[in-house]
């Protein structure tokens, strides 16, 4: 059996200095997440959600980061955060739609509700669209098995969508006020 490390040691990580980002501001929120999760056995996973609550996404400039805290390399740290598709490295639109692919789902419409609301919104799975109000995302199982087909934008679940449903919702979302003075 061949088993191997890939923790960085003092030394190595002396030799290869983590890029520090640009932005003094988004460093310093970055390293207090961070700060908060480094020490905890099994800090990976619950460092990124944090991150990702705060951000919207993961920063490319907190994979070094990271890396150097919890000693992986930053190759590790991007494999982990490209192997879980909830993790995003582009900011998200205003609004996340996420269309469910599931079985039952698939079994009252969903192939039919997906292709629309790719037509409507002009994008793909794990888009934005242009005026960044919607990002795209599949999702296997809203857990509304019995209402499908589903979808959830940002926290909220819709069942029984079609697409004359999904038009009026994004259309209510699009809405924007304007306070006259």
């Amino acid at each position: 059996m061949y088993t191997t490390s890939h923790r960085l040691d003092e030394k190595q990580a002396m030799s290869h200095p983590t890029p520090q980002p640009a932005d003094t501001a988004l460093a310093a929120q970055l390293q207090a997440v961070i700060d908060q999760h480094a020490a905890r056995p099994g800090a990976m996973l619950p460092l990124l959600h944090a991150i990702q609550a705060q951000h919207g996404y993961i920063p490319d400039a907190a994979v070094p980061m990271i890396a150097e805290a919890l000693r992986h390399t930053r190759a590790e740290v991007h494999g982990i955060i490209s192997f879980y598709h909830h993790f995003r490295t582009h900011p998200p639109g205003r609004h996340v739609i996420q269309v469910c692919r599931a079985e039952a789902c698939q079994a009252v419409g969903a192939r039919a509700l997906e292709a629309h609301v790719k037509s409507a919104l002009g994008v793909d799975y794990h888009e934005t669209t242009a005026n960044r109000e919607f990002t795209l995302e599949p999702v296997y199982c809203l857990g509304n098995c019995a209402c499908g087909p589903s979808l959830r934008v940002d926290d909220e679940i819709h069942g029984r969508m079609d697409a004359a449903g999904f038009d009026r919702l994004t259309a209510q979302l699009s809405a924007t006020v304007v306070e006259v003075k």
